[in-house]
């Protein structure tokens, strides 16, 4: 039996009353029309997690496709240097760099990766641990049904 993708399909959910005050905060905070589209967002962060953890623990050998964000301190004696050697040396493949000035200390970069999960993150961990790096954030993505 095929499943018609185009579908959508209604069901109930029961929460206490924190909870849904909670959702229907982050509904306004977020700018969500709805709570099932804040929930469909919610599901799909899920799968992805999942879906990257199963990767990782299977040694799954699949591209994936991440973004690393880091704000840096520039005057940090030979970081860019090894931030460009821990590219390098990596299995991953740089598909795109940004790099702006923040203040006359600080630069934002953000780096657009494929390659494997584990090796994508390992990525992340050797460049987010560098000396100067203040702050590192590994966005995790995955493909999508059009219509999901």
């Amino acid at each position: 039996m095929q499943k018609d993708q185009d579908f959508t399909i209604r069901f109930s959910v029961s929460l206490q009353q924190n909870l849904l005050d909670e959702l229907d905060n982050r509904i306004i905070k977020n700018g969500y029309s709805s709570r099932s589209e804040l929930v469909r967002d919610m599901i799909r962060e899920k799968l992805v997690e999942e879906s990257w953890d199963m990767q990782t623990s299977d040694n799954y050998d699949q591209n994936s496709i991440a973004v690393l964000v880091i704000v840096y301190d520039h005057h940090q004696r030979e970081l860019n240097q090894r931030m460009i050697d821990v590219q390098h040396n990596s299995h991953t493949t740089i598909l795109c760099n940004t790099h702006i000035h923040i203040d006359s200390h600080n630069c934002l970069e953000t780096i657009i990766l494929r390659g494997t999960p584990i090796e994508i993150q390992k990525l992340s961990l050797e460049v987010g641990g560098l000396k100067g790096v203040k702050f590192a954030k590994l966005t995790k993505t995955s493909s999508f049904n059009k219509d999901e």
